[in-house]
């Protein structure tokens, strides 16, 4: 459940700023029907850092409830303060998530030894997997290879989603860690070399607007076919690239908007939408790419 095709969710919002539960719902079954391996709710890409504790369970909740069980759901727990990430997994002991994803404490800056308290923590208290998240673009601690190969002896700690975009770690890391520990892209653009290179899957934000290609390009990859899977990737590269013109999930929202699948493109503040600029770059690869008319 942790390999393969795994979407960083957005999370829908109505033009008043609340949570769009329909259209998170319509999101949801478009995965299932895509084949999509696996959901992370409320992670970066579902603004986490701007939903409260309470939206940011229901949300989880729902999303676990719209899935019916035909795609298991990773649930966002991550938190700069140890004791705030335990009892938001706590929180969720009940949601019927299969596993939490933990980020790297962002702003504070915590030493190696730090990160490895805070997580061992985290995994100790936790009632389902844990998967590590490393993104130092966002957080600036940066948790390195030493220390996940520590963290990796912790039985409830199962893997990492590594979003440095950097294949070399992952060439350095396979061989410290045991040969179940699943460890995932979360950088698009080199997502498919990583996968070529050994990687287990990819948590990915172009998940949300090609599920089916990201399905596609993972499966081939990780059945050894490289040719086919560098041809599928070839096709979404643009996209691979243009989602980030502006932080995620600023374009992605817009896309989805434009692609009918929710009601705005709406964010919380301090995000806001994509410059008109952006706005007619996107729209012309998506009309070359034949998403949307």
């Amino acid at each position: 459940m942790f390999k393969g095709s795994i979407v960083a969710l957005i999370t829908p919002m109505t033009p008043s700023g609340d949570v769009d539960y329909a259209s998170l719902q319509k999101l949801v079954q478009f995965h299932i029907e895509n084949g999509t391996d696996a959901i992370v709710s409320v992670g970066t890409t579902g603004e986490s850092a701007t939903l409260p504790v309470e939206e940011h369970i229901k949300v989880v909740e729902k999303t676990v409830e719209f899935s019916e069980g035909k795609i298991p759901v990773i649930a966002g727990t991550g938190a700069n303060s140890t004791q705030e990430a335990i009892e938001l997994g706590d929180a969720m002991k009940n949601s019927g998530v299969k596993g939490f994803l933990s980020v790297v404490p962002y702003y504070n800056k915590p030493q190696q030894r730090g990160m490895i308290a805070h997580f061992n923590a985290i995994a100790d208290a936790a009632p389902v997997p844990v998967l590590l998240y490393n993104v130092p673009s966002r957080t600036v601690a940066d948790l390195s290879n030493e220390s996940v190969a520590e963290l990796a002896k912790h039985p409830n700690i199962v893997g990492i989603k590594d979003a440095t975009g950097d294949l070399a770690r992952l060439a350095d890391l396979k061989p410290r860690v045991p040969d179940d520990f699943v460890i995932l892209s979360g950088d698009d653009p080199s997502g498919c070399d990583f996968l070529c290179a050994g990687g287990d899957g990819v948590i990915s934000v172009t998940a949300n607007i090609v599920p089916a290609q990201m399905k596609q390009m993972c499966d081939a990859a990780r059945n050894g076919d490289s040719a086919l899977a560098h041809k599928i990737n070839d096709e979404i590269a643009e996209l691979h690239t243009t989602l980030f013109i502006e932080p995620n999930p600023v374009v992605p929202k817009w896309v989805l908007y434009k692609m009918g699948l929710t009601q705005t493109p709406a964010l919380r503040l301090p995000m806001v939408e994509p410059e008109p600029e952006t706005q007619n770059t996107v729209m012309k690869l998506l009309q070359g790419m034949g998403i949307v008319a």
